[in-house]
């Protein structure tokens, strides 16, 4: 059997997508919080919300417009999450939910500083930025909405995986463009250990820059 990266890489954005949209979801209280239409909601600007604001900034068709299969396991997803939270909230299910928006996070960073290099925008910086909005946007306007602490302002590790792999993804495609494939893999799984690691080991920001965010 040839190895299909496309293939691959599809499959692991849709299990993203679906990580995405139930975490949404139950990061909501309770289910008489919120009724299908707003779960639905919740679970699909999480999704695609930082798909499309990278979109919007590059000036091209937001990537669920050429592709309705996301919008449509989000809200499968959002639906199930919905009527199924005690399923979900099942000790083991929950923490692979998590992993899988962890990798969902590690593939989409890559995926979108590429899309990025690949337009010529910004170069070398604006690949990173846009590789950590799309990691993270759906998630901050779902924090927003749901009135939680937002992403960026929590201890835990999530943005720097993400930010020091699209780092090294760019050196690779500035130095060694004929290795992008490697690379690609090389950085969405190095950024996945990282925050695999943080998930299982309940890693956080260390002391110092926790003590530097309270002030701020």
């Amino acid at each position: 059997m040839a190895f299909d990266w496309n293939s691959i890489t599809y499959a692991i954005s849709m299990l993203g997508t679906v990580a995405f949209a139930v975490t949404a979801v139950l990061a909501i209280r309770s289910k008489s919080d919120i009724d299908i239409v707003g779960a639905i909601f919740l679970g699909l600007i999480t999704a695609t919300g930082g798909g499309t604001l990278r979109d919007l900034i590059l000036d091209v068709p937001a990537f669920w417009s050429q592709d309705l299969t996301y919008i449509w396991v989000a809200t499968l997803a959002s639906i199930a999450a919905l009527y199924g939270r005690s399923f979900f909230y099942h000790r083991y299910l929950f923490a692979l939910m998590m992993y899988l928006d962890g990798l969902g996070v590690a593939l989409f960073s890559i995926q979108s500083a590429e899309k990025a290099w690949a337009l010529g925008f910004g170069l070398p910086v604006a690949p990173i930025i846009l590789g950590v909005i799309t990691s993270i946007g759906g998630g901050i306007i779902r924090d927003l909405l749901a009135g939680h602490t937002t992403l960026v302002m929590r201890h835990e590790i999530y943005a720097t995986p993400v930010i020091l792999s699209c780092s090294a993804f760019v050196m690779i495609l500035n130095y060694y463009p004929s290795y992008r494939v490697f690379g690609s893999i090389l950085c969405i799984f190095g950024a996945f250990a990282l925050r695999a690691a943080a998930i299982y080991w309940n890693l956080s920001m260390p002391a110092f820059a926790i003590k530097a965010q309270d002030r701020n």
